[in-house]
């Protein structure tokens, strides 16, 4: 996929994610605003082409969210739903036959996933919910980790791939496609939010062009979370 075509399919999903739960007028409509905090733990790994082989990393996730409620469809509940996340992300290398030596590359990002939030169940009480939509990150910081004799190991497997290891980020921005499923309790002290998403990464941190070492270097994050809610408006 082009770096246009990524640029559009995100544009696309960014409007689908704003103007969806605004068309079915014939709903019921409301009127809810919520805002509260999120947290929750990251595994990630990163696609590398030339392969990297890697264990999870686990980092964590946390910010705020703030949900629009516009209207119930039917069954369906519709909304979108912003968030402000500081995110810690990268990859932790393996190596077979050698279990002491160990490489990992932490990566510190603050995440802005624009999600549009469909819902099924009642007013008060249980309900289930879908997100999905696309998702920016801009990179604050990294650093790296290094463990046993990495120097014997590299010395016995020639062509173990570690071209990654001293190479510096060359994009810090990111961006890709987050979506993810969950149960909310609504009661009157709150709303309380349990949800499990993933994030595809479309955008490369290392340049990815045909004189470039790697062709892709891409996040892929699985994300387990308790969020909060509390009622602005309803």
């Amino acid at each position: 996929m082009t770096m246009k075509k990524n640029v559009r399919t995100i544009l696309f999903l960014v409007f689908c994610s704003v103007t969806l739960p605004f068309y079915a007028q014939v709903g019921e409509q409301r009127y809810n605003f919520a805002i509260g905090i999120n947290g929750g733990v990251n595994l990630t790994k990163v696609s590398f082409m030339p392969t990297v082989n890697q264990n999870n990393l686990m980092g964590m996730n946390a910010g705020i969210t703030a949900r629009y409620i516009s209207e119930k469809f039917f069954k369906m509940i519709c909304g979108v739903q912003l968030e402000v996340n500081f995110s810690q992300k990268g990859w932790d290398e393996y190596y077979e036959n050698y279990p002491d030596v160990h490489y990992t590359r932490k990566m510190n990002y603050v995440e802005i996933p624009f999600l549009a939030h469909l819902a099924f169940g009642k007013d008060k009480g249980m309900q289930f919910f879908i997100n999905l939509g696309p998702q920016i990150g801009f990179l604050i910081n990294d650093s790296s980790e290094q463990s046993g004799d990495m120097e014997g190991m590299i010395d016995s497997n020639p062509y173990v791939e570690v071209e990654q290891h001293e190479k510096a980020i060359d994009n810090k921005f990111d961006y890709g496609i987050a979506g993810g499923g969950g149960l909310e309790l609504r009661t009157k002290i709150g709303n309380f939010l349990v949800e499990g998403r993933y994030y595809f990464g479309l955008s490369d941190f290392y340049n990815s062009t045909k004189k470039d070492y790697f062709s892709r270097s891409a996040h892929g994050t699985i994300t387990a979370k308790i969020t909060y809610l509390f009622d602005i408006s309803k």
